[in-house]
């Protein structure tokens, strides 16, 4: 498999996860400090994330200090269900019950005992579809696809209208969504 991996600093855990992976017969890419290159978190997230979905890349592995960050920066691109695992038991279940493609790591709290244990889990377990777990993961499709459309809808609208004053409801395509008025006329 190809393996996206990503970083908004390069240290001993993240160099031994590459070193991990690679071992285990995968190719990687990396990206951010990993790869030379100053980046903020949500910029290498973004990066791992767009490669995921483009199937440029099979999966990802992502860190930055809590886990938390490029794990929140990772979950906005569509497709991407990005999981922040501190053990390996969590590792498992995001695999197989959330079809997780996308392993968030903290650089502050994760060893490297415990990185390899969340690898052997992460690797070693494949998303087993059944009924409620399909019915969540399409729930979560739906969620996505509903803030998608509306996200498309009034990013047209603010382009004929630059946000200005409050917020204010607007009808389009038959759902709601907030825009804003123009010259501050909900101020």
């Amino acid at each position: 498999m190809k393996i996206a991996i990503g970083s908004d600093e390069r240290t001993h855990l993240t160099d031994c996860v590459v070193e991990e992976v690679q071992k285990r017969g995968h190719t990687v890419a990396l990206f951010g400090p990993l790869a030379d290159r100053q980046e903020y978190w949500p910029a290498v997230a973004q990066q791992v994330g767009e490669r995921v979905v483009a199937g440029e890349a099979d999966e990802g592995i992502l860190f930055c200090w809590t886990g938390t960050g490029v794990c929140l920066a990772a979950n906005k691109l569509p497709g991407i269900r990005a999981a922040l695992c501190a053990d390996a038991e969590t590792a498992r279940g995001a695999r197989l019950w959330n079809n997780a493609n996308v392993l968030c790591l903290s650089i502050r709290l994760t060893a490297e005992v415990v990185a390899r244990d969340i690898l052997d889990s992460w690797f070693g377990t494949q998303h087993q579809p059944n009924g409620e777990d399909n019915r969540c993961l399409a729930q979560l499709g739906e969620i996505e696809e509903k803030y998608l459309r509306k996200s498309r809808s009034c990013a047209s609208l603010l382009e004929a209208k630059p946000p200005q004053g409050k917020p204010e409801k607007c009808e389009r395509e038959g759902e709601q969504c907030a825009d804003f008025a123009p010259d501050g006329a909900n101020a």
